[in-house]
């Protein structure tokens, strides 16, 4: 089992968690094809609203990939995303800045930010196991 930060919109995360699904670097396919099933996934919201500069920064979401592969899904007017299903957990959101002291990957960077920009980041069990219980959720993952 691997752990995973996907980074999207708060808007975009909430739709997912509202659909059963995860969607990350604007629809492709590739990233998604790295996460297996049982995989534990955790949501990192650089923004409130796609393309705004708000700077919320907050974990939005945290689940587990429960589905073998990404699958299309036509969403209309021509955009066709891949998707994965997630079995999302309830959840508190958190916001990252009193975490990342103790996260392993950004412990000591002063650009901790800048390993986003890819839309996914494979993370530790111990990065996964500190967010979960910021946003009030217990990982079965010891």
């Amino acid at each position: 089992m691997n752990h995973w930060i996907a980074v999207a919109s708060a808007e975009h995360v909430r739709r997912g968690r509202a659909g059963g699904f995860m969607q990350v670097c604007h629809g492709k396919a590739a990233p998604l094809r790295r996460i297996k099933p049982d995989d534990r996934v955790i949501y990192y919201s650089p923004s409130e609203v796609f393309g705004s500069k708000d700077r919320f920064q907050t974990f939005t979401a945290i689940g587990m990939v429960t589905d073998e592969k990404p699958y299309a899904f036509d969403m209309g007017g021509g955009f066709v995303p891949y998707r994965r299903n997630v079995l999302w957990l309830p959840a508190t959101e958190a916001p990252i800045h009193p975490l990342l002291d103790v996260l392993d990957f950004s412990m000591g960077e002063r650009n901790w930010g800048y390993q986003f920009r890819f839309g996914i980041l494979a993370i530790s069990q111990h990065d996964a196991n500190v967010i979960a219980e910021a946003m009030e959720v217990k990982l079965t993952v010891e």
